[in-house]
């Protein structure tokens, strides 16, 4: 919705209101006002989300903006915006808090919710995610497979950025179950998948991974 659709859409809903004795242009009203700030609440989660990757500091809002963009995109009937939502709450779980379990319900809801409204992109997140929950439990085989699934879903999107992302991650798999020439494999392709998107900072963490499983000093993939 532009700025001044809804501007003037709620400019018009308080007259009605105000002046004409309009009681349903109250309720009307929250359905405008819920749709501009749900995906704004759920932006800036987001931005606080990449400053937490940048500096490692927990903002509680963060959380907060998140539960109230799946709350408003609830009340709207929203199913993708829920979807994504969700996703954001379970990371900030998994990945700022250092949950994993706690994120997991989270992103099965979301999973759930976006494969019902053909979000395939959602659906990468994810899976990719309950990869990582599958990962750090020790179930490694289900952990490969939800990963793949990831890659596949972002594949077909014509995500590249994010295919080069998954291949990063099956490669420190590969490479954390022993079997390094595999995981060497993954990354030489997210090198190229990488590279032709211009995707510079996925470039570096293939690089990383590169370096850690090289040395044998492996870590788990984020984000």
């Amino acid at each position: 919705m532009r700025e001044r659709d809804w501007i003037g859409q709620a400019g018009e809903l308080f007259e009605a209101a105000m002046f004409r004795g309009d009681a349903g242009a109250l309720e009307r009203s929250d359905d405008v006002l819920d749709a501009v700030e749900a995906p704004l609440a759920l932006a800036r989660g987001k931005m606080l989300h990449l400053r937490f990757l940048g500096d490692r500091e927990e903002r509680p809002e963060e959380l907060a903006l998140f539960e109230r963009a799946a709350e408003l995109y609830r009340r709207l009937g929203d199913g993708p915006g829920e979807a994504d939502a969700l996703f954001w709450i379970g990371c900030c779980h998994q990945v700022v808090k250092g949950d994993g379990p706690a994120g997991v319900p989270y992103f099965e809801r979301s999973y759930a919710l976006a494969r019902d409204a053909g979000d395939r992109r959602t659906m990468s997140y994810a899976v990719r995610h309950l990869g990582f929950a599958d990962k750090d439990a020790g179930r490694f085989e289900r952990a490969r497979e939800r990963l793949t699934e990831s890659v596949a879903l972002r594949r077909e999107i014509g995500f590249p950025a994010g295919e080069a992302a998954g291949l990063v991650a099956l490669g420190y798999l590969a490479a954390e179950t022993g079997d390094p020439a595999t995981a060497f494999g993954h990354l030489d392709e997210a090198r190229k998948v990488a590279e032709s998107c211009g995707a510079a900072t996925v470039s570096g963490w293939v690089e990383e991974a590169r370096r850690l499983i090289g040395g044998a000093g492996l870590r788990g993939a984020e984000g």
